[in-house]
């Protein structure tokens, strides 16, 4: 296992941060406090460069607020500056951690996500059903209340195994120290805020852990993961649920988390299977009933606002692409064409 020392200079150094910031900003231009930190950037810059350089630096509070994605959440929004960092961080750490990860684990990682993670998992079912001509089954598991569980002194010795750099150190520490769960006690702190671009990170690393010892340790052929849900395809339905004791062991002694207990279920591939949004069947895929129903009502409410004059007519059409785009992952050709005429007879 190869160790990296030396590395905080080249995260702190005013071109790595100037190039965080141009990554930042990207999609978030015309946001106020983003507005606000481009009329002063360089000085902006050049201040957190010599907070990290004299090691001053704190990290700022966090703004809460709930969004449902599909599920309901709360994302913690923390301020400009510390969002560039963010991004110096992840362009640093992110390159040595990546390789050390398994080919189906999906989640905040280029070229993955979730279209890829339902087209692997179709693979799969086709594989262990020998291309539907046999019976199998998938064990599908959430963890509960995962970001919120994260432990810290786990995550930072996870992190700490590869970086022996101790500015470095000291910075994710800052970082990973400056937001805490409710299901934090005493000295033992939990939690990383979903609205952290580091959190990805963390998750990915945090749960390779477990990725390596369902690949290695259990030797399970077909398992597919996003974030905290993880899915694993057999014949056998016994073999699935004798796995159960050891992967719940597992996460309880070695990352302090728990399945969740309402969302742990073997399910049979002929009565489809409800992963990342979509339901895959042996012959064909749909799109998950809620999610048709949730982007038909964002759909409509943005179409209001267009005609109230209060959105522009390219982000609804970009809107309509993205959905199209998620529909055309399944076998949704009716509800794509309803969309489009949707928007076409409401445009006007």
């Amino acid at each position: 296992m190869k160790i990296y020392k030396d590395l905080y200079w080249f995260i702190i150094s005013p071109q790595t941060l100037f190039h965080a910031w141009d990554i930042f900003k990207s999609d978030k231009r015309s946001r106020p406090d983003v507005v606000n930190f481009e009329l002063n950037l360089e000085k902006n810059i050049f201040n957190l460069y010599r907070c990290l350089k004299n090691k001053t630096y704190t990290h700022g509070p966090y703004r809460g607020f709930w969004i449902h994605d599909p599920k309901v959440r709360r994302v913690h929004k923390a301020t400009v500056v510390d969002r560039v960092l963010h991004h110096a961080i992840f362009q640093i750490l992110n390159p040595i951690f990546e390789p050390t990860f398994i080919a189906f684990s999906f989640s905040c990682r280029v070229g993955k996500g979730t279209h890829k993670g339902v087209d692997a998992t179709r693979g799969m079912l086709q594989k262990e059903s020998r291309n539907n001509t046999r019976q199998c089954y998938v064990l599908k598991c959430d963890i509960r209340k995962f970001f919120d569980s994260i432990d810290h002194r786990i995550l930072l010795s996870i992190l700490e195994r590869r970086i022996r750099d101790p500015d470095t150190v000291w910075l994710l520490r800052n970082i990973i120290g400056s937001y805490e769960s409710n299901r934090s006690i005493l000295w033992d702190k939990k939690g990383v805020p979903i609205g952290n671009l580091t959190s990805q990170l963390f998750a990915n690393v945090y749960m390779n852990e477990f990725d390596q010892f369902i690949k290695h340790t259990l030797k399970v052929r077909f398992y597919a993961r996003y974030t905290d849900d993880f899915v694993i395809v057999s014949k056998d339905k016994e073999y699935l649920n004798n796995l159960l004791p050891e992967i719940n062991q597992f996460l309880q002694q070695h990352l302090a988390l728990d399945l969740h207990p309402h969302k742990v279920e073997i399910l049979s591939y002929t009565k489809g299977i409800d992963f990342l949004g979509y339901v895959i069947f042996p012959h064909h895929t749909l799109v998950r009933k809620k999610t048709k129903q949730r982007m038909l009502w964002k759909f409509k409410d943005q179409m209001n606002h267009y005609r109230c004059g209060r959105v522009e007519k390219e982000r609804v059409e970009a809107s309509l692409r993205s959905y199209l785009g998620v529909l055309s992952h399944a076998n949704a050709h009716n509800f794509s064409v309803n969309l489009r005429n949707y928007f076409w007879f409401m445009r006007n």
